[in-house]
């Protein structure tokens, strides 16, 4: 390499550094200046105020009077923590003497996962910085450490590396667009070469790592198949949902923004199709949920609607044409008697959990736009278990074809069902790999 290309690598690596620096701090100033104004930022703020002074009690605890193992699984938000739950639960299973911390990032899944009974310390994750990781790896002292989807903290994963502590990423996915494959990412490049092991969900993945010179990969899947799986096997009976559905085809519109209600509403309030539906928006606060009201309304003032808090001992479900979920875990056990599903997201920043659906096998409908990035939808799509929607008329054509056709119905629900049960097991891959570093 020239004198010339030398430079140019080291001062593209300085300036990512100092871009990935500024760029937290930036997000943490904005998020200081938003707290009063927007809930999630104010949750985000207030869930690290005084964090350090509890975690100090906290392992000041766990680690008397003798330092105990710990396994530290850190995940984004609630969508990586439905794909970290069977590896965590699998682990606590197998290796019942360590203690396991589970941190987010995000409120969304710290919120609704403080109280996971499977780990002995739910907390938000401190901001990356060089400070905070050496603070933390003091503190904590993780024997094993796991890393979920797309979760690259530059300063954590360089401690880990430096103080030999095995360090995994599972259930990643890489696509030839992102910044670790730009001539210029050589920074970001280093982040994936403190992992000890890199565990990823298909081929392409594996071959992008490798021409950069990442030999410590392995494609084991997407755990969410094996998190899916288990979901069938628990979920809740809802004889509300019988009743409700009656003897109509049920579909289950899932995870659903206003973009998504945009396309859907023209048709759902119009149609006369023999159908039930059932509404589980993404955000349930009381706006949205008016406006999920109003945008179905607006083509049918009839339209008979109920939320589902609403529903009391007297109500008679088989008059209302429409039933809006305005809680929180029920979703996964809903599609159990779904028909047909519309999974929301793909209109606005990425298209939610399709697994969820698809292992109770029915065709699945989503978004044109973006969904790319994940890869149980392009393979769903390929094998014809799931269907684009660019907009009302479309979704029309599709809903109708599907409620008449039985047959044509019936073999995309087995096709979908099917396609699940064949991806499982990224679970045991993941521990037979940990047998080795631990054992």
């Amino acid at each position: 390499m020239s004198i010339k290309n030398l430079f140019h690598t080291y001062f593209y690596f300085v300036f990512s550094q100092f871009f990935y620096d500024l760029t937290l701090t930036a997000y943490q100033t904005a998020l200081h200046m938003a707290a009063p104004f927007y809930q999630k930022a104010a949750l985000m703020q207030r869930g690290r105020q005084q964090l350090w002074q509890q975690l100090q009690a906290t392992f000041q605890q766990i680690h008397q009077p003798k330092q105990q193992p710990v396994a530290w699984f850190h995940c984004a938000s609630l969508g990586e923590f439905e794909q970290a739950r069977p590896l965590i639960e699998a682990f606590r299973q197998q290796y019942s003497h360590y203690k396991i911390v589970l941190t987010f990032f995000s409120p969304s899944g710290y919120e609704i996962r403080k109280n996971y009974d499977q780990a002995d310390v739910v907390c938000y994750l401190p901001f990356d910085s060089a400070a905070n990781a050496t603070q933390w790896f003091e503190l904590v002292k993780p024997s094993i450490i796991f890393f979920v989807k797309y979760e690259f903290w530059h300063y954590y994963l360089q401690t880990a590396k430096q103080r030999q502590i095995p360090t995994l990423s599972f259930s990643a996915i890489f696509r030839p667009e992102q910044l670790f494959f730009k001539p210029y990412g050589k920074f970001y490049r280093q982040i994936l070469f403190n992992f000890s092991h890199l565990f990823v969900q298909n081929k392409q993945s594996v071959d992008l790592l490798q021409k950069i010179g990442i030999q410590q990969v392995s494609q084991a899947g997407d755990t969410r198949f094996d998190r899916v799986l288990q979901i069938k096997t628990q979920r809740k009976n809802l004889d509300w949902v019988t009743t409700f559905k009656e003897n109509n085809l049920l579909l289950v519109v899932g995870s659903a923004w206003a973009d998504d209600m945009a396309v859907l509403a023209p048709v759902l309030a119009t149609t006369n199709l023999r159908l039930k539906i059932i509404i589980a928006p993404h955000e349930i606060l009381p706006q949205h949920l008016a406006q999920t009201e109003k945008q179905l309304k607006q083509y049918n003032s009839q339209l008979t609607i109920l939320r589902h808090s609403q529903i009391a001992a007297e109500t008679d479900l088989r008059n209302y044409q429409i039933l809006i979920i305005d809680n929180i875990g029920l979703l996964s056990s809903l599609y159990a008697y779904g028909d047909m599903a519309f999974i929301g997201g793909a209109y606005k920043d990425g298209l939610h959990n399709i697994l969820e659906a698809a292992v109770f096998g029915m065709p699945i409908f989503f978004g044109n736009r973006n969904y790319k990035k994940f890869q149980e939808a392009i393979d769903l799509l390929a094998l014809g278990g799931a269907f684009l929607v660019t907009n009302s008329k479309e979704f029309a054509e599709k809903l109708d074809f599907y409620a008449q056709n039985h047959n044509q119905r019936q073999q995309v629900a087995l096709l979908t069902a099917n396609y699940v049960k064949e991806n499982e097991g990224g679970t045991k891959k993941i521990l037979d790999f940990i047998m080795n570093i631990l054992n």
